[in-house]
């Protein structure tokens, strides 16, 4: 909870937890093998027709920093929700969304991850959410729900004072 000039705003940011640990592990194991196969390529090929030079370790060494860089993209998963609205980090591209386009934020059993209804019926994965953190996620849902609720509350039409 942030306070800015008297008026409170709450900014809730979401991370997927597993999915970043694992990511870091697999990058680095994948580093470390393809480094390991990059030392092993030595001599000749087998069939006497070309041999292994430095630039072929080096190239192993690259292969897996690249595949190494490309499971770290899990790791820029994110959900950013305040009283404004909502911006989903995916693996691929990015939303920032006003909450009066957002209908609901669902977790529905048996899905990896949450979803955001838009009022125009589409589904927007939130990946950052995903069942496999279990309580973290729920809570998370539970709090973007909240965001949701008093946004669509501002917005609703206050009743006209009747007077007599």
């Amino acid at each position: 909870m942030a306070d800015s000039g008297g008026v409170s705003s709450t900014v809730v940011r979401l991370r997927p937890r597993r999915a970043r640990i694992v990511a870091w592990i697999l990058a680095v194991a994948i580093l470390v093998v393809f480094t390991l196969v990059a030392t092993g390529l030595r001599g000749s090929t087998g069939d006497g027709y070309g041999t292994f030079q430095r630039g072929d370790q080096f190239a192993m060494v690259g292969l897996g920093v690249l595949f190494a860089l490309g499971i770290l993209l899990f790791t820029r998963l994110q959900v950013e929700a305040d009283e404004k609205g909502i911006r989903v980090r995916n693996l691929v591209g990015g939303y920032d969304l006003p909450w009066d386009m957002v209908r609901s934020v669902r977790f529905n059993r048996g899905t990896p991850w949450a979803t955001l209804e838009l009022r125009d019926e589409d589904l927007l994965p939130m990946m950052a959410l995903q069942a496999a953190d279990k309580q973290h996620a729920v809570d998370g849902v539970r709090a973007l729900r909240a965001l949701l609720e008093a946004a669509q509350r501002d917005k609703a039409p206050q009743p006209d004072a009747v007077t007599d």
